[in-house]
């Protein structure tokens, strides 16, 4: 275990205690010795973390301390990687950009040996087989999902039929071979995906639709018998 994740699970330990803990059972629920412990506690609070005690009496963290360097364990951290890569391989360029973005910020502020699991992850994304094409701007998407106003598209189903709608985008989908828009249509009254690969034409409103996306969200959960995720 690298030291700071050590120190991270210290953290975490205390965080469970409102009152205050020995050397003792902190040492033993982190798996360290007593010694270490108490050179774990200095370290941390030379970092600024408010930690109150002292050998016999035992240690409590005061509420409110963070350490953005230490904010993530090194499956979390695997974690990010793989989400940010997958993500800077779709075709929606503003997206893949902030992955990328996002990522060299984490990185920016993670201790030696945790930056060092950034730039040596051994999960990779594979190539994309180029397929996947999109007929309109996902930021336009993603914009309209986000302040949930309509948006007016033109669309051609499997059979190659082709229908303007007014729809109110609440998620995108993303999958290996396409992206799909699930909306409420007001053409079918009903819940309706759109690829959008089958988009000619989309265009953004001011018009923002009668429910928040949040409760469309839910509401389109329990008509597809999908569990709430935790």
């Amino acid at each position: 275990m690298s030291r700071s994740q050590r120190l991270l699970d210290l953290i975490q330990t205390m965080r469970r205690y409102r009152r205050p803990v020995s050397g003792k059972v902190l040492a033993e629920e982190t798996g360290i010795s007593i010694r270490t412990l108490y050179r774990d506690i200095a370290t941390l609070q030379a970092q600024g973390a408010h930690i109150e005690g002292e050998p016999g009496l035992g240690y409590v963290l005061r509420p409110g301390f963070m350490l953005p360097p230490l904010m993530f364990t090194e499956e979390e951290i695997e974690a990010l990687v793989l989400g940010s890569r997958w993500v800077a391989k779709q075709p929606d360029n503003r997206l893949s950009t902030a992955a990328r973005d996002a990522l060299n910020k984490i990185a920016a502020v993670l201790p030696d040996d945790l930056r060092e699991s950034v730039d040596t992850s051994a999960l990779l994304v594979g190539p994309g087989d180029g397929s996947a094409t999109d007929g309109v701007d996902l930021a336009d998407v993603r914009k309209a999902i986000r302040n949930e106003r309509k948006l007016d598209i033109t669309y051609r189903d499997g059979n190659g039929s082709q229908s303007s709608r007014l729809i109110w985008p609440f998620a995108l989908g993303f999958f290996d071979k396409m992206r799909v828009i699930v909306a409420w249509c007001e053409l079918r009254q009903d819940f309706r995906h759109f690829r959008t690969d089958r988009l000619s034409r989309l265009e953004a409103t001011d018009i923002r639709y009668p429910k928040r996306r949040q409760v469309l969200l839910q509401e389109w959960r329990d008509a597809q018998g999908i569990a709430q995720p935790r």
